[in-house]
């Protein structure tokens, strides 16, 4: 499996863990780290995703909200609903991520740690939330561009 694969399920336990905590993140990073022990190249992929999903958790918990209509953000599986702020993340603030990588893995995520209709549920989701998006699905940004 690949580094990035490997820090997706990095990211989406480490929220997982502060869910199953209320809310509340290891004391220090290195917690964290020696629960899921990773190499360094998995590790600089994971921090920033981590990093990024908690600074933007607001407002990607609204978009959540949003595209689940009648459906309480508290109630989704707590594996779902981290996927799902993992992949939004990565749509609406990694530009060089393509939205259809952020989408096949969000997916594949849901698939190997969720329930039998997480993939679809997930993949529901994020099509809509993709439908919004107005960068180009299939590309990155170049590292001059945003």
């Amino acid at each position: 499996m690949g580094k990035r694969r490997v820090g997706r399920q990095a990211a989406v336990q480490f929220h997982f863990w502060r869910d199953a905590h209320r809310g509340s993140g290891p004391e220090r990073m290195e917690e964290f780290w020696e629960f899921c022990p990773s190499t360094p190249r998995v590790r600089e992929f994971a921090q920033p995703l981590i990093d990024g999903m908690l600074a933007h958790l607001p407002e990607i918990d609204e978009r959540i909200k949003r595209y689940t209509e009648n459906y309480d953000i508290g109630r989704l599986s707590p594996v779902d609903r981290n996927v799902l702020r993992l992949a939004i993340y990565e749509m609406l603030y990694r530009e060089d991520i393509p939205p259809v990588v952020s989408i096949n893995e969000a997916i594949e995520l849901a698939k190997t740690f969720g329930g039998s209709d997480s993939g679809r549920f997930v993949n529901g989701i994020l099509d809509r939330v993709k439908d919004d998006l107005s960068r180009p699905l299939r590309e990155a940004a170049s590292p001059g561009e945003k």
